[in-house]
């Protein structure tokens, strides 16, 4: 990569950092020309768009880098539902939380409508459809229900895995992905409720 190049991906590294942990709103191009030490003008001249043009590449960078990893590691998983959920697991909770609820409702809305689109259907194309697949694969060949609902059960397990990012280490004595394990086993054999063994409440 020459220098141009390994500018340029400095600028997306630090701009991605407070992209996702402050949101496209509340970053500026001040806050990322001082995280690198560098001028107004040598963001523009990488991304003449300004904010919304950096912003757009930051997160293509990102939705790009996940969903290679994230097919990969569903991939290495091996044939059955039960393997490629760990796999993606995984590989989530290895990566920096993606923030999907902020980005559709603060981030979004701030984009042009067609920037916004686009990153929308680049996120559900690369991270959730994919998913979307696995339990589809596992519903053919009987490991699921045939009524299983599986665009509602992938972006439910997204949200599962990608919520224990948020959860306080201080208060937990298990790692997050034995976590993410319970939560798969929850996902996969349910948590038999049965409501007739519920007592009446008074």
């Amino acid at each position: 990569m020459d220098k141009q190049g390994k500018s340029r991906e400095n600028l997306l590294d630090a701009a991605e950092k407070l992209f996702m942990r402050k949101g496209y709103g509340s970053t500026t191009l001040r806050d990322i020309s001082s995280a690198l030490g560098v001028s107004h003008a040598s963001l523009y001249y990488h991304f003449p768009g300004g904010k919304d043009a950096l912003f757009e590449a930051v997160t293509e960078r990102n939705v790009m880098r996940h969903g290679e990893g994230l097919a990969r590691a569903m991939a290495e998983g091996g044939e059955h539902l039960h393997g490629r959920l760990i796999g993606a697991a995984t590989w989530l909770l290895s990566q920096p939380p993606m923030d999907l609820i902020r980005m559709a409702e603060s981030d979004m809305p701030a984009l042009p409508e067609a920037v916004a689109i686009r990153l929308m259907e680049l996120i559900y194309r690369n991270i959730l459809h994919p998913i979307t697949v696995v339990f589809e694969s596992a519903r053919a060949a009987g490991e699921v229900g045939a009524d299983t609902d599986t665009g509602l059960v992938a972006g439910a397990f997204f949200g599962l895995v990608e919520s224990l990012h948020a959860t306080p280490g201080m208060f937990v004595k298990r790692t997050k992905i034995d976590m993410a394990t319970e939560l798969i086993k929850i996902v996969l054999r349910g948590i038999h409720y049965k409501e007739g063994d519920r007592s009446e409440e008074h």
